[in-house]
């Protein structure tokens, strides 16, 4: 059984600590938030203790779940890693580039292992697409577009989503979930074309067009829109023989001379109750995070190179969405 100490009683650490109460070998042991009153509740709610301080509970737990705002992660897996815990990370990694390096390189010097939670890797349809792309059944892809966009979240404590300066704006918050996947999917482009909208909150909607030998990729991000409207989550992958395509629509796999059809994902029940598919990534992300713990696999689907890759390529779009508002 592995131990668990979740720092951070938001958003996040409420749906983290709903998959730590299903994942088998995943025990919840305690909680650690700045606010003494959110963090009881949230202890209370989720059956594990309530901790002082950060020390005393990385004290009982063998992992730290880190589940602060983005500007508190670097902070947060030094001092894990300095008390010898394994550490699962929200994404994005860090703010800059400097702070991701200093996280992997204080887990690696400290013999301990560390996962950022980019949860689009373990989406099922995300995951599907990307095993349909391996085995090459549909040839390859020639061109792939991925949309993530909504109405700004205003759930962070102290509104930090609003401060570039602690989130990093849309671009790197939200977006990031889809450069992450273009990675994965296609690996690093030839090129990078960037544009987008600028506010006081950072880049709030990027528009990018990635470059590869064969295939082009279109990303749109952003939560720049007008309140109550809805979160909109979409690919259309186009290969030789056929297309995939998740757009208002169940997850759809069109090949040709054949008929359509559309991709069952099996409604698997967690011990304790709960459904999993429900829970998207979330459940499958921290799942493979446990598993790999216990085993000692190597982290397959994401780990902190590929986490670091991610944050360069997207800091490097919303450098070229800055640049040409500059111009």
């Amino acid at each position: 059984m592995v131990r668990v100490g979740l720092v951070g009683c938001g958003f996040m650490g409420q749906m983290h600590a709903t998959v730590h109460g299903l994942v088998k070998n995943s025990q919840l042991v305690g909680v650690f938030d700045s606010s003494r009153e959110r963090g009881e509740a949230f202890a209370a709610k989720h059956g594990c203790q309530f901790y002082d301080s950060f020390e005393a509970l990385a004290n009982d737990v063998d992992v730290i779940d880190i589940c602060l705002p983005t500007f508190r992660h670097r902070e947060f897996t030094v001092k894990a890693a300095a008390l010898k815990k394994h550490v699962l990370c929200e994404k994005p990694m860090a703010l800059t580039m400097d702070d991701a390096v200093t996280m992997k390189q204080a887990c690696e010097d400290a013999g301990v292992r560390l996962m950022i939670a980019h949860c689009i890797r373990f989406w099922p349809e995300y995951a599907l697409l990307k095993q349909i792309a391996v085995t090459g059944h549909l040839g390859d892809i020639l061109s792939l577009n991925l949309t993530r966009y909504g109405e700004f979240p205003h759930w962070g404590s102290d509104n930090w989503l609003a401060d570039e300066s602690r989130a990093g704006g849309g671009a790197l918050d939200m977006h990031i979930h889809d450069t992450d996947y273009a990675l994965f999917l296609l690996g690093q482009p030839k090129e990078i074309f960037s544009a987008g909208t600028i506010d006081a909150r950072g880049v709030s909607h990027i528009f990018s067009t990635f470059v590869y030998n064969k295939a082009v990729c279109h990303l749109e991000g952003g939560w720049n829109m007008p309140p109550g409207t809805p979160f909109k989550m979409a690919f259309r992958a186009v290969f030789e023989q056929g297309a995939v395509i998740m757009d208002d629509c169940p997850m759809t796999v069109y090949e040709k001379g054949k008929e359509p059809y559309i991709p069952e994902f099996p409604k698997m029940e967690a011990a304790g109750g709960g459904n999993i598919s429900d829970l998207g990534g979330y459940y499958h992300e921290v799942a493979h995070f446990i598993d790999r713990l216990e085993t000692g696999a190597p982290f397959d689907v994401t780990n902190p190179e590929t986490s670091l890759q991610s944050l360069q390529v997207t800091l490097r779009e919303i450098e070229q969405v800055k640049s040409r508002a500059a111009r």
